[in-house]
């Protein structure tokens, strides 16, 4: 699809907002969705104020990091190690991180047009806001799913098999200072080279967080609701997401390909600038409160 094709309209020219500045341009963005049926599309960039890091901010982009994928977690013991360590040192935080303002901000607005959200998110952070009508795209890191015989289990249950079959990894957890994107932790080599990896307690079957690695595909029946859920909206507003990966910027392409205005609040660029009818750059934090607010008004 050419550029030209992808534009809803005329891409205006973003600036980094906060304060008054925000205050002020944030009406044109309500006065868009008002009486609107909104979609909310949602990233990594909404959940970074409760603690958890995203991948493509300014700040992160400075230190690139090369996520596990999915054919190497399949293939090899050796990477199925070294994700369960990583992942033992950094859930304690990923399970403790707790809603920030722009996922109660967007909970509220379910009552104010907002008819649903699309997370790219793995945190299960909108549905402790009071969300209650989330489809994550990308699975729950709350939960395991076995390889094998395909029974989801307790991301809580694993981490206290993890940690008894390898007590230095509770130690290093409660050393961790932070969390990477993935809800994993950096640990030095010599840390999980010899770390020992559950099996399914059911059938002896390889374990997987139940969420979509690089490299896998989210399920057809899931990409289906998505578009469904697209279907019965007459805009879609993007937050906290750069679009980069497809797998989200698919739902953009599909809104301008039906005539429905797409709207971005996000820190940075995103691959969707082009399409927007507005896009406002500002911290999610303090925009969609105020949002909410002047829809509520």
């Amino acid at each position: 699809m050419s550029r030209n094709a992808l534009s809803a309209s005329a891409a205006r020219p973003a600036a980094s907002l906060g304060g008054p500045a925000l205050t002020a341009a944030l009406p044109e963005l309500a006065a868009q969705l008002a009486g609107r049926r909104t979609l909310v599309l949602s990233g990594a960039g909404i959940s970074t104020d409760s603690g958890i890091p995203d991948y493509r901010s300014p700040e992160r982009l400075a230190k690139p990091r090369h996520p596990m994928r999915y054919q190497q977690f399949v293939a090899s013991e050796g990477a199925r190690q070294r994700y369960w360590a990583r992942s033992a040192v950094g859930w304690p935080r990923v399970a403790a991180a707790q809603p920030n303002a722009a996922h109660r901000a967007l909970a509220r607005l379910e009552a104010r047009g907002v008819m649903g959200v699309i997370t790219q998110n793995v945190d299960g952070l909108h549905q402790a806001a009071g969300s209650r009508r989330v489809l994550e795209l990308h699975g729950s890191l709350a939960a395991v799913r076995c390889l094998t015989c395909r029974r989801v289990s307790s991301r809580r249950q694993l981490q206290t098999r993890l940690l008894a079959l390898n007590p230095e990894l509770a130690l290093a957890a409660r050393a961790a200072s932070a969390s990477a994107p993935d809800g994993d932790a950096e640990i030095p080599e010599a840390l999980w080279a010899c770390v020992r990896v559950p099996a399914c307690t059911h059938c002896g079957g390889v374990l997987k967080p139940d969420v979509v690695f690089f490299g896998e595909n989210v399920p057809a029946p899931r990409v289906a609701r998505a578009y469904a859920m697209l279907e019965r909206a007459e805009a879609l507003l993007v937050v906290g997401s750069s679009l980069t990966v497809f797998s989200g910027y698919r739902f953009v392409v599909r809104a301008v390909q039906t005539g429905r205005p797409v709207y971005i609040l996000n820190r940075g660029p995103t691959r969707g600038d082009d399409a927007a009818a507005l896009k406002l750059e500002a911290p999610l934090g303090e925009a969609l409160p105020k949002l909410a607010a002047l829809l509520a008004a």
